[in-house]
């Protein structure tokens, strides 16, 4: 194989690619990269053999095609810290040569042929959607999926097909986010009414796709596995196994107390009433009356905090407290300008909406 790459190009690929390469694992195939040419492109693949990943570089000169595999991380810096436009690699009995205009590089390779197949994008897509509003989609949800669990279920993000959009729900047992995305095209017939849980590495990993245009994602269910296309990136993994909640009965569906609320001031509000709180006392207490919004903390041994925001509110009277870092994570993804909080009482969970895609509902703590 002798390859001309560019750069930029190749350093954008690796990049992505380089988080699903395990960094440590009993297989030391599954730290490398596979590199394969085509007719006027080259593929570079990863897997850690629960997701795969592979990247299409057309921006390449290829003078003998091939295949290589190399440790992914001595590639990645290489190609990082490089300081050429282009970069030239040779292949020769099991080596990588990876020229640049004052350097050269030698990695001692693997047998390509032993590298896990990573599934590529064959056939028709069961789901189209806008990529730009798929990322906010996934931005709206992910960060309220659970890290560390036993409920392995909850680990992942479930895909909900409601009518002609498509659900995204995430949960770790204290707050919870819905956002949804329209199709673009009809929903093919045989996964109209199937849920699946999509695990939330994979979820970021699709989230960090570089917006190039104004094109779709397209999306194909197989067997336990999905898989997403854009741009010139394939992305395959395995479902999470096990059954979400029924979320449905989390969200609160008769509170009195609404009130609409300036994004902006309040995101600031709850940041800067939460500068002294301490391990514990991390709560932030929102005090709620006719023409004002108190957000305020108090922890022994820093201080006490209080910021007021202005609100025109007719409902009860209301004191509670939230984890402020809960309210950030959801303030931070509303797209608008305002949204609507809605209250029950001081036990029960509060419920944020944006437009009609985005849904919040997070429990209560008490503050003693």
């Amino acid at each position: 194989m002798k390859v001309d790459f560019n750069k930029d190009a190749l350093a954008e690929a690796l990049g992505l690619i380089i988080s699903v390469v395990p960094s440590r694992t009993p297989k030391p195939i599954l730290r490398c990269v596979k590199i394969s040419t085509g007719e006027k492109d080259v593929v570079i693949s990863a897997t850690d053999l629960e997701t795969g990943i592979s990247c299409l570089i057309s921006e390449v000169k290829i003078d003998e095609s091939g295949d290589v595999l190399v440790q992914a991380d001595r590639l990645n810096g290489i190609v990082r810290e490089s300081i050429d436009n282009a970069l030239t690699f040779t292949t020769e009995e099991g080596a990588c040569e990876i020229t640049g205009a004052d350097s050269h590089f030698t990695i001692y390779g693997q047998e390509p042929e032993q590298f896990p197949l990573v599934p590529q994008f064959d056939g028709e897509a069961d789901i189209i959607l806008p990529f730009d509003r798929f990322k906010i989609g996934v931005e709206q949800c992910l960060f309220a999926a659970a890290k560390e669990t036993s409920r392995y279920a909850i680990n992942g993000v479930l895909w909900e097909i409601k009518g002609k959009k498509l659900n995204f729900v995430a949960t770790d047992g204290r707050r919870l986010a819905r956002s949804r995305v329209g199709f673009t095209s009809t929903v093919a017939e045989k996964i109209a009414e199937r849920k699946i849980i999509v695990p939330a590495k994979t979820m970021s990993l699709m989230n960090k796709l570089a917006t190039h245009d104004k094109g779709n994602i397209e999306v194909r269910y197989v067997d336990n596995q999905i898989l997403s296309s854009y741009s010139n990136t394939v992305i395959s993994s395995s479902l999470v196994e096990g059954k979400f909640p029924n979320y449905e009965e989390i969200i609160p569906k008769d509170y009195n107390n609404k009130l609409v609320l300036p994004t902006d001031a309040v995101l600031s509000a709850v940041k800067r009433s939460a500068l002294l709180t301490s391990e514990e006392s991390r709560g932030i207490k929102l005090s709620i009356s006719k023409d004002k919004m108190v957000f305020s903390s108090r922890a022994p041994e820093t201080g006490s905090a209080q910021v007021t925001v202005p609100i025109d509110y007719s409902g009860t009277p209301i004191d509670i407290g939230f984890n402020p870092q809960f309210l950030i994570d959801a303030l931070r993804v509303i797209q608008n300008d305002d949204f609507e909080l809605q209250l029950g009482q001081s036990d029960t969970p509060g419920l944020i909406k944006s437009g009609a895609d985005f849904l919040y509902v997070l429990m209560p703590i008490s503050l003693g």
